[in-house]
């Protein structure tokens, strides 16, 4: 395909409403051996997904033998204003409509397009987290940032913003000229990180991670972690939100009408009532639907700890009673927390 074609592709995708497109090989991954290391080490955690799919992640063409070209698309999620108020506090991505669902759409379109100015000859395949791809790698030899010393991307346009997915393509497109690392001396999201998860540059020990342990983590989060977590409810957003990129940053652009101001912070207290009917209801396509309200009562019963107020404690005494021990676990933890912060400002 020609340079001028590929270029109707991008400006195709950018009016579909992503903010980045780019253009790779299929090359095999140069950090296959990192990634296979990685998991050895068990720094993946509870993420065994990661571990039955490794040798795919190697090379695209394990998924799509016919491809001849990535395409890359990148959705900013940067919003117009910081989260304020009480509550817990929510991951920047999960307070707007599920982006899986908005991206998958997304790219359903362009692949038809592809198909329709190819004369019906182009075949596609794409992923927005739901295939065994190392996307970051994949951006950056796109075009669209680099990986970081956090392990995220950094893009100059965007800062650490961007949402990606992949598409897979049987066209043979030119290629975008590959990002170059810009993080120099740079440690600040290393520095951040209230867990010290980022354990060496762009090295990640994911069991550290905040945004993990209120995630991905199927059981109890680790009581050495507990403090530090804070008032974060879902996710963490410390190591992206230091990056110097960020100065340069655009808002959000169409992916903005998906914003949903009602879950930059939650209510614990509502959190922790909620029956299944009142969770779906919330929190139907989002993110934090996926979490499931055990783990998000989990979550809140935490972060109430960390909080220390005096007035949570018949919240969470009731969870205590409820009969899920996971949940009363951390409200059991989260009242010594609160009774421990009341003696200390009651000494004199």
């Amino acid at each position: 395909m020609d340079l001028a074609f590929k270029e109707q592709i991008r400006s195709w995708a950018l009016a579909l409403g992503f903010d980045a497109i780019g253009f790779a090989r299929t090359a095999p991954s140069v950090h296959g051996d990192h990634l296979q290391q990685w998991l050895l080490e068990g720094r993946h955690g509870d993420m065994e997904w990661m571990a039955r799919n490794a040798e795919r992640r190697k090379t695209v063409l394990e998924l799509m033998p016919g491809a001849r070209s990535i395409i890359v698309a990148g959705l900013n999620y940067n919003p117009a204003r910081p989260a304020g108020g009480n509550g817990g506090l929510v991951a920047r991505y999960a307070r707007f409509d599920d982006y899986h669902r908005v991206m998958e759409k997304k790219l359903g379109e362009l692949a038809q397009f592809l198909r329709e100015t190819s004369g019906n000859t182009a075949e596609s395949r794409w992923y927005v987290d739901t295939g065994p791809v190392l996307e970051r790698e994949l951006a950056q030899r796109a075009g669209l940032g680099w990986q970081g010393k956090s392990t995220v991307l950094i893009s100059p346009a965007f800062g650490t913003w961007l949402l990606l997915g992949e598409m897979l393509t049987s066209l043979d497109f030119p290629p975008d000229e590959p990002a170059r690392d810009h993080c120099g001396s740079c440690t600040r999201c290393m520095d951040a990180c209230p867990t010290q998860a980022i354990t060496g540059e762009y090295e990640l020990d994911a069991r550290r991670c905040i945004a993990y342990l209120t995630i991905e983590l199927k059981g109890a989060i680790p009581e050495e972690f507990r403090r530090a977590i804070g008032d974060r409810v879902f996710g963490c957003d410390d190591c992206l939100a230091v990056c110097p990129w960020n100065r340069f940053a655009r808002k959000a652009g169409a992916f903005k009408q998906h914003q949903r101001t009602d879950l930059a912070r939650l209510d614990l207290t509502e959190v922790m009532g909620m029956d299944d009917d009142a969770f779906v209801k919330k929190f139907a396509h989002t993110p934090i639907k996926r979490l499931g309200l055990r783990r998000l009562k989990r979550n809140a019963a935490v972060v109430l700890g960390n909080l220390g107020d005096v007035s949570s404690l018949d919240v969470l005494r009731k969870v205590v009673e409820s009969g899920d021990e996971l949940v009363a676990e951390h409200a059991r933890w989260a009242m010594g927390e609160i009774d421990r912060k009341s003696q200390a400002r009651d000494e004199p």
